[in-house]
């Protein structure tokens, strides 16, 4: 039984010029360490990867993007072949509405930046789905609105089941993380409060190798 997993990992970078952009602190870590317990498990694993310092797994197929538009041609590509997407990159909410291609000179005056949301890569997938296969969502929050904006997302996007992780834990080697499905089950990895991410990676395909139906 061979699973084909495809899994998101890391941040994008939104160009603002050629040497600026908007970004945020994902480290990328948790993304690949799903994508070597899958490969552990000799799972057809495809990473498709952003702008991170951080070296994939051997014997998976890695694409690299930068961009949430670069990524959403990816996922076009390699979505409809996959049973399992895992979607760990943490994609920007939103993008400057023009770029230009020469440095914007640095001057006294304010400098605005008109942003415009970029595209809801996940709900997009989950709209393309095929019954045999199983989308798996990431939130990443404050503890307090944790719980229900994970739930919020897991309902308005169509999703299989959703990793919900208090952001205190972002870029740390640790994750304090629970799975959340429609039906209302959660899920967690250990008594613990917090969990070493390759843990965590191990439980989750886990958990998801007993959730999925069977692929040959």
């Amino acid at each position: 039984m061979v699973k084909r997993i495809l899994i998101t990992a890391g941040p994008t970078h939104e160009p603002i010029d050629p040497v600026r952009y908007i970004a945020n602190r994902s480290s990328g870590k948790m993304g690949i360490e799903i994508a070597r317990a899958a490969s552990a498990k000799n799972w057809s694993v495809t990473l498709l990867l952003g702008p991170v310092n951080l070296e994939p797994p051997q014997n998976v197929d890695t694409h690299r993007f930068e961009t949430c538009d670069q990524l959403q041609t990816l996922l076009e590509q390699h979505f409809p072949t996959c049973n399992v997407l895992i979607m760990a990159a943490a994609v920007a909410d939103y993008q400057p509405a023009s770029t230009t291609n020469e440095k914007i000179p640095r001057t006294d005056a304010n400098l605005t930046i008109n942003l415009k949301p970029t595209p809801d890569l996940v709900a997009r997938c989950s709209a393309q789905k095929q019954p045999d296969q199983f989308i798996v969502g990431f939130a990443l929050d404050t503890q307090s609105n944790l719980e229900t904006r994970a739930k919020d997302k897991l309902s308005s996007k169509g999703l299989d089941a959703i990793v919900a992780n208090p952001l205190e834990t972002m870029g740390s080697q640790q994750i304090s993380a629970k799975i959340i499905t429609p039906s209302g089950q959660t899920v967690r990895p250990s008594d613990e409060d917090t969990i070493d991410k390759p843990s965590f990676a191990h439980f989750l395909i886990n958990w998801i190798e007993k959730s999925t139906p069977k692929s040959h």
